[in-house]
């Protein structure tokens, strides 16, 4: 008999020896991992009957102690919860989570445990029969919190040898269940350290209430997980406290896979999970394991595809069975798989932060793809992909006042046409009588007047900061500057300029101040613009005529020696003018992506001529290339400086 009771404490100390190893990746169950296996320890289950307090009568809980239990061990302790429509049963007989586990054990995957499988419908008839969704029953999982605090784990503590502090402590549960493990864990911090929702349900609390203290969390969790089937009608609860904890920068794991609100996911869920339980966490492996990412915020409505893993890769498919060769162009051109139904796929490595253009090459030609949004740019309608991190807040679509984004047509006297603007008027514009300063913004070449309103997110950026009483209230107007031919070259380039210099001067500003309420003069007008944009900000900023006291311009530069003749005529003037330039401007704002920039060397030029000339100016650098997330952090910055 000694021998027996030798062996199994030999067991349990070589499977926790195991299982304290550290944390590695691992995001599949393989198959047979839910099978009943022969020749292996297995576990046990038990009935128990607790006294509650709570409700007033006895109640029942399932226990399943590991293979190897022995009374002179003390555990961790797992408590496992139900869907609405289940009991302390479910699991058991829909999930079988004694088969899981016993098999991780047997391969030494696991952390001893004891794992508790209580009836979550916390009231005196807490059987799954008639309604289900009767209001009595569902405030009885919500009641459940004080049943399992005051009662349940304290008779578990009281009876099974176990840990009793909260590093030993985990809840998990299925929909109902994962929304209890989530509302329960983050609100007893102190009690649990390790938390598992699969497929929350709507009971899940909002993400500020469940986490109001992001720091308290990132001090006390040693584990925060979420997993969800991407066909779940239940997603959105998971992806809206996912997308909150990344936001707060809050470490969790958010795990997604193919598969609906069922015991497929919620098994998977288990299998994965247990095995990070009780051991030394590497929270860099964190965003490792989904092998679903969310669809893309910049697909059109529907579309699945791309889908955005949790560490910025990007899951893309398209469906061609007649090609034969597909491709992705996203800065680098990716190969993409086909498979046997015709259905191409690839994953890229990580992709920045914000917006960025991306083509299909079908058979080398370069083709939108059909399942995301297309903007204008590369001088062609082009798809578009936004990739969250976590510093997007500043044009997150907040709760603040909105402004408003019009189209406004006009007809231009200097190309005898009618031509297109964008017009950002700001949060009670209609009702105010006070006129406000207006900011001129400009898009790059191969853009259009659309690009600050649609890739830039200009009017979200401003409605935050004008809520932050960081910026004051102002328009911006987004004219189209494509004028002249075309063609990049001394003589094109210098048409266009000259063309747009009196497009504003003698048609865009005249327009806006005799049609909107624009306050007038220098002192009330600013010009910002981008790559050519800003090539079109120096030749009608810095002119004799001063008609703007604010000045940005964003990755960009005189192109030399192209455009030498341009540049050698500005330097002249502001040699000859610099102390009436200086005075003029309030603000000559300079700014560019880091070397990566493909203006990175014609800015940096400019900016030793400058400091040469003696105009004052200021600079700013924002790591990236010649790219939309580079300028929408040009907006932020620049902002705040005007009219001030």
């Amino acid at each position: 008999m000694w021998k027996k009771h030798l062996l199994a404490l030999l067991v349990s100390a070589f499977l926790f020896v195991l299982g304290t190893n550290g944390q590695q990746v691992v995001n599949a169950a393989p198959k047979g991992y839910d099978v009943p296996q022969q020749g292996i320890l297995h576990g046990n289950i038990d009935t128990i009957s607790y006294q509650s307090k709570t409700v007033g009568n006895l109640r029942k809980a399932l226990v399943y102690t590991p293979p190897g239990y022995s009374k002179k061990t003390k555990y961790p302790v797992l408590y496992l919860l139900h869907g609405i429509g289940g009991d302390e049963f479910e699991w058991l007989h829909g999930g079988h989570p004694e088969v899981i586990l016993d098999n991780l054990y047997a391969k030494g995957k696991l952390t001893p445990m004891i794992v508790v499988l209580p009836n979550g419908r916390a009231m005196k008839d807490d059987r799954p029969t008639g309604n289900i969704m009767a209001k009595d029953k569902v405030e009885a999982f919500a009641n459940f919190e004080q049943d399992l605090l005051n009662d349940l784990i304290p008779y578990v503590e009281k009876h099974f040898p176990v840990l009793k502090d909260a590093n030993h402590r985990a809840i998990a549960g299925l929909s109902m269940g994962g929304g209890q493990s989530l509302n329960f864990g983050l609100g007893n911090m102190d009690k649990f350290a390790w938390v598992g929702a699969f497929s929350a349900a709507p009971n899940t609390k909002l993400p500020q209430v469940l986490v109001p203290d992001p720091q308290k969390a990132n001090n006390e969790l040693k584990l925060l997980w979420i997993s969800v089937g991407d066909n779940d009608g239940l997603l959105s609860f998971s992806e809206r406290t996912h997308k909150y904890l990344t936001a707060k920068n809050v470490p969790h794991i958010f795990y997604l896979m193919h598969g609906v609100h069922d015991f497929h996911v919620w098994k998977t869920s288990l299998y994965l999970f247990s095995q990070l339980l009780f051991k030394p966490v590497d929270q860099s492996t964190f965003d490792k394991y989904s092998v679903v990412g969310l669809p893309a915020s910049t697909n059109i409505r529907g579309a699945k595809y791309p889908q955005i893993l949790p560490d910025s890769r990007v899951i893309f498919q398209v469906r061609a069975p007649e090609a034969s060769s597909v491709q992705i162009d996203l800065g680098r051109k990716y190969d993409m798989v086909k498979k046997d139904d015709g259905v191409w796929t690839v994953t890229t490595d990580s992709i920045s932060e914000g917006f960025h253009y991306y083509s299909l090459l079908i058979d080398g030609v370069a083709v939108a793809d059909p399942s995301s949004q297309t903007f204008y740019g590369m001088g062609r309608m082009a798809s578009g992909i936004e990739i969250p991190f976590d510093g997007d807040r500043y044009y997150e679509l907040k709760e603040v006042p909105h402004g408003v984004i019009r189209i406004q047509k006009y007809f231009s006297s200097v190309t005898h046409s009618w031509r297109q603007m964008y017009i950002y008027t700001p949060p009670g514009y209609e009702a105010s009588a006070a006129k406000f300063p207006v900011l001129y913004l400009l898009h790059g070449g191969g853009e259009d007047e659309t690009g600050w309103a649609a890739q830039g997110k200009a009017s979200l950026i401003l409605d935050n900061l004008i809520a932050e009483q960081q910026a004051k209230p102002m328009l911006i107007v987004m004219p189209d500057a494509n004028l002249g031919a075309g063609g990049f070259n001394e003589k094109s380039v210098g048409t266009a300029l000259k063309m747009f210099q009196a497009e504003m001067t003698d048609a865009v500003i005249p327009f806006i101040e005799n049609n909107y309420k624009a306050l007038k003069g220098p002192d009330n007008r600013a010009l910002a613009g981008l790559s050519f944009g800003g090539l079109h900000t120096l030749y009608t900023g810095l002119q004799k005529d001063h008609k703007f006291s604010y000045l940005g311009v964003f990755s960009s530069g005189w192109i030399l020696p192209m455009l030498q003749p341009f540049a050698g005529a500005q330097y002249s003037f502001l040699e000859k003018n610099a102390d009436k330039v200086n005075k003029d401007l309030k603000a000559f704002w300079i700014s560019d992506g880091s070397k990566e920039d493909i203006a990175y060397k014609n800015c940096q030029a400019m900016l030793r001529k400058l400091d040469e000339l003696h105009i004052k100016h200021t600079y700013f650098e924002y790591p990236g290339g010649h790219t939309w997330p580079v300028w929408r952090m040009d907006l932020y910055k620049f902002l705040p400086i005007l009219f001030k």
